[in-house]
């Protein structure tokens, strides 16, 4: 909580990040199509398409996302996406905070399976994991993002890779032109209260 209570400094954003599969599904059926005085209408039958995988990266104090579609959840491909914020999204700053779950995936051995030694320390030095507790991923504001983002465009039925990026892509402008974000309310405070267990006991 007090990583996101801290001032900006872009030399040191902080970024939520996680990930989502997303169940590709084809109509069997055409839908009908809107008409005067009668809403779009589709048949509950559908075909599946396999799954793609979603990795969200979002800045709340910029109210700045980026979503990165892969066909599966993979160590490298977490290292990848890791490797884009370093190099192409953040290349000035001194390190990245990035708020995520505790996903086996989600370590610097990540780094290690995929690049060369001194690429992966270069990596790893310039980011800074900060976990949720187990049972508290609602504690990363990905979660909201990942949630608007569910309703407002993984609802309808999308058949293909190329489909998804391509709904992802426009509402990721939509988000990031608006600069929409989070306005986060739980405190520190709360945090002691709520996780009372997690916190030292201080004797008298």
């Amino acid at each position: 909580m007090a990583l996101y209570a801290a001032p900006y400094d872009p030399n040191q954003p902080v970024v939520c990040f996680d990930e989502r599969p997303v169940q590709l599904r084809r109509h069997v059926h055409p839908p009908q199509p809107v008409a005067p005085g009668q809403a779009w209408r589709e048949d509950d039958q559908y075909e599946r398409c396999g799954t793609c995988n979603l990795f969200l990266a979002f800045e709340p104090a910029r109210g700045w996302r980026q979503v990165i579609v892969t066909e599966r959840r993979m160590a490298h491909a977490f290292a990848q996406v890791m490797k884009h914020l370093v190099d192409e999204v953040y290349p000035e700053a001194e390190v990245i905070h990035i708020v995520l779950d505790n996903l086996n995936i989600h370590t610097p051995a990540a780094f290690y399976q995929t690049f060369e030694p001194a690429e992966a320390r270069r990596l790893t030095k310039k980011l800074a994991f900060h976990y949720t507790p187990k049972h508290a991923s609602w504690l990363n504001m990905v979660e909201i993002e990942f949630s608007i983002l569910a309703r407002q465009c993984l609802k309808q039925r999308l058949p293909s890779i190329e489909r998804v990026q391509e709904e992802v892509q426009a509402w990721e402008a939509a988000r990031n032109a608006a600069q929409a974000t989070v306005h986060w309310h739980f405190t520190t405070a709360n945090a002691r209260d709520k996780f009372h267990r997690r916190y030292p006991q201080v004797n008298p």
